[in-house]
């Protein structure tokens, strides 16, 4: 089989099992158990705490013991196994510690993913910055796909979201073990491994004021993303407990109408490269902020009916709101820092996204949901959530290019040209 096919079958499952649940968990949690918005909150904490140190740990694994290919697919299959008892939890508690426990087995995948397919792609003599990210945009089409499968099997609110995702997980985790190998590096110490795997070198970074602020903001657009992951199924779900809107099609087919979001993301990565050179990274980066305040604001007006229109405008926005920052961010760290600490600069970078951002949107957000947008009848004042992020986010976006200080120079036009 191609190589290149088998990478991309691989990406497609990858982010199918997640698109399979991360939206909609949501919609199960207060449609079908009807549990606090506070301890929702919690649930998407998962990620963020499985991100601090989960994907370092697997590194150290397959860096010195375990080939890398392996260790995949093994995490996939416990995985599996973890989402395929999901259903059978009937405590809000014992709910978030198996979604901690199968994060803690799918986040590292993520980076590992990269590892099998970057080393395949070295092994076969091919050039990795033109032949991957083609190769890497199926894992969105894979999210996509997930979206609608859950949409068309009307699994939204029902335990069949899990077990569609253990099922894509087993077979990816029996898949896997037929990938190219990827031994152990060798000639490293545990300690060196230990070290640049945690990104300790890089916490340096934060003694330069540019860093901290950019580490800052980090933090604050990732709990951002949050917002959006964790509540932007079940607030178009919850129009459908109004008359007026029930049985129209966004109601009935939330999932297609939330993978716009991923379609528009596949869209705006082609669109970067104009938008670095045209304005630079700070200006990108603002323009993302920005993009979040509309992406809210939308929501908050936005109905199924004649309000439609916003609610498919912010999906598209979302594409610039989550690519502009999360890849110029990336690239602000390519061209300012020093190759030595650079990989581990970019495990930083991902860790206060995905890592602390991820946690403090998700268990502040659903403590502030359940306290201040919750009413008596336990519904949701979804109009008022969705102004509160907006303004979280205009807030960021105002201070942002007052206290980051930053000019672009050489190093980012070469850094674009490699996209």
């Amino acid at each position: 089989m191609n190589i290149k096919f088998r990478l991309i079958l691989m990406n497609f499952m990858q982010f199918f099992i997640w698109g399979a649940w991360l939206l909609t968990v949501g919609a199960y949690w207060f449609q079908n158990k009807g549990w606090s918005g506070a301890q929702f909150g919690a649930i998407f904490s998962t990620m963020g705490i499985s991100s601090i140190f989960m994907p370092a740990i697997a590194g150290i694994i397959s860096d010195k013991w375990i080939n890398a290919e392996k260790l995949y697919g093994v995490l996939h299959i416990l995985g599996a196994i973890v989402l395929f008892c999901v259903p059978m939890v009937t405590s809000p508690t014992v709910f978030f510690w198996v979604i901690l426990l199968n994060m803690l087995f799918y986040m590292p995948t993520l980076s590992l993913s990269i590892t099998v397919a970057y080393s395949a792609l070295k092994n076969e003599g091919k050039d990795v910055v033109k032949v991957y990210p083609p190769i890497r945009v199926w894992g969105t089409v894979g999210f996509i796909a997930a979206l609608l499968v859950v949409d068309v099997t009307k699994s939204e609110t029902t335990a069949n979201q899990f077990y569609i995702a253990s099922a894509v997980a087993l077979a990816l985790g029996i898949f896997s073990f037929s990938l190219p190998k990827c031994p152990p590096l060798l000639g490293k110490t545990g300690k060196k491994i230990l070290r640049d795997a945690l990104g300790l070198n890089a916490f340096e970074l934060f003694k330069t004021p540019k860093f901290a602020i950019f580490f800052a903001f980090s933090l604050l657009l990732g709990a951002a993303l949050q917002l959006t992951n964790a509540y932007g199924t079940t607030y178009i779900l919850d129009f459908a407990k109004t008359p007026a809107y029930k049985g129209l099609f966004a109601v009935e087919h939330s999932s297609a109408i939330i993978s716009i979001s991923q379609l528009s993301e596949t869209l705006f990565i082609l669109a970067i490269p104009f938008f670095l050179r045209r304005f630079g990274i700070k200006n990108v980066m603002l323009f993302s902020m920005l993009a979040w305040v509309l992406r809210f604001g939308l929501f908050a007006f936005g109905n199924p009916a004649d309000g439609l229109w916003m609610i498919i405008l912010s999906c598209i926005v979302y594409g610039m709101a989550f690519d502009f920052f999360n890849i110029s961010g990336s690239l602000f760290v390519e061209t300012q820092t020093s190759p030595e600490i650079r990989g581990s600069a970019q495990g930083l970078f991902m860790m206060m996204v995905n890592g602390f951002g991820a946690f403090f949107g998700s268990v502040i957000s659903g403590i502030v949901i359940d306290k201040y947008f919750t009413l008596a009848d336990h519904s949701k004042n979804w109009h008022g959530i969705w102004l509160s992020f907006a303004g979280y986010a205009l807030v960021i976006a105002i201070i942002f290019p007052f206290v980051f200080r930053y000019n672009d120079n050489a190093a980012l036009k070469k850094a674009v040209d490699h996209i």
